[in-house]
């Protein structure tokens, strides 16, 4: 019932929305479209980190498969699976609420980087805990620090991705959402069938750590991304406030 009336609501809200004013020509889709977006990702590396961020987090650092065994195997507690299968969007919902700080923060860059690092070491922490409200607790944690680094990379898009380009680099975008997790269940069964559950979801904590710090390091204009000076950014400000003024004229005329 819950899940059915979120749907309605939200269909309800798609319904009632305006058509959006698109201020450049699209192109239908196509593979043309596909590889422009990609050769559009990959010449912009300040882009490019905050996928391949987000990839690593999800790949090395997504222990969700190894719930029912942790509960289980490690903590004879199968009745509180659901707490940990709640623990982490606790966490997104509780940074969410309080995200109203983010809008002082300007180099996005590290902070996504900081961010995604505090996720792999709360992941690599909840491993290791001997309780299991402490294991709740850092999953919680994780689940918040995920939270500031999707806050993060969805501000770099929209601030900076050109609306042509949007609906291509959004396809990227859900490409890595549907193949890191994936991946990071069968890297998360495979390390517990050859070591051990608590391994598992410890050492990709700190795997995490290591790989999302090596494309920050690799990647340098993500890392030094300053959306005050950022010239993809002025130049999508200045395309928006040129279309506002725009839009201002035909409206009082």
């Amino acid at each position: 019932m819950v899940d059915v009336a979120g749907l309605v609501v939200a269909t309800a809200l798609y319904a009632g929305m305006r058509r959006y004013p698109h201020r450049e020509e699209t192109t239908p889709p196509s593979l043309a479209g596909i590889r422009d977006g990609l050769t559009y990702a990959l010449r912009r590396r300040d882009l490019l980190g905050t996928y391949l961020v987000d990839v690593a987090a999800m790949l090395l650092a997504m222990p969700v498969v190894l719930f029912p065994a942790l509960v289980e195997e490690v903590f004879s507690r199968p009745e509180l699976l659901g707490l940990l299968y709640s623990a982490e969007t606790v966490g997104a919902l509780v940074a969410t609420a309080l995200s109203g700080w983010t809008s002082r923060v300007h180099h996005h860059g590290r902070a996504i980087t900081l961010a995604a690092m505090a996720y792999g070491a709360c992941i690599a922490l909840a491993g290791l805990m001997p309780s299991f409200w402490l294991v709740a607790a850092f999953l919680a944690l994780s689940g918040a620090a995920d939270m500031v680094s999707g806050v993060f990379r969805g501000t770099v898009w929209n601030q900076t991705i050109p609306e042509s380009m949007r609906g291509r680099l959004a396809g990227i975008e859900m490409l890595s959402y549907s193949v890191g997790p994936l991946g990071g269940q069968v890297r998360a069964g495979l390390v517990a069938d050859l070591w051990s559950v608590r391994g598992s979801i410890a050492s990709g904590g700190v795997a995490c750590v290591a790989g999302v710090a090596l494309t920050a390091a690799w990647l340098r204009d993500f890392w030094s991304y300053d959306a005050r000076t950022d010239p993809f950014a002025l130049a999508e400000r200045e395309t928006r406030r040129a279309a506002g003024e725009d839009l201002g004229e035909d409206m009082a005329g």
